[in-house]
């Protein structure tokens, strides 16, 4: 039976950066996440299976949050 998982929005940081730590993993490092350009990590979001948010409501803020979020993610799971 497949679980249901509830829609993504902008706003929820954590679970955006969770996706992007399965999509990508050790692949990025702390550095690299921090140098991912903001077009690229939209794209990347607006990509993850499960977001509902759009293009338009997307802010610096929001991509800084997410960059943020990712990083924190990749270094719980240097543990």
């Amino acid at each position: 039976m497949a679980t249901f998982e509830p829609p993504i929005h902008w706003n929820d940081y954590e679970d955006i950066a969770l996706k992007l730590y399965e999509k990508f993993g050790d692949e990025f490092t702390e550095s690299k996440i921090y140098r991912v350009r903001f077009t690229d990590l939209l794209e990347w979001v607006l990509q993850l299976p499960g977001f509902v948010g759009t293009r338009e409501q997307s802010n610096e803020g929001h991509l800084e949050m997410i960059q943020s979020s990712w990083v924190y993610e990749w270094r719980d799971n240097r543990k």
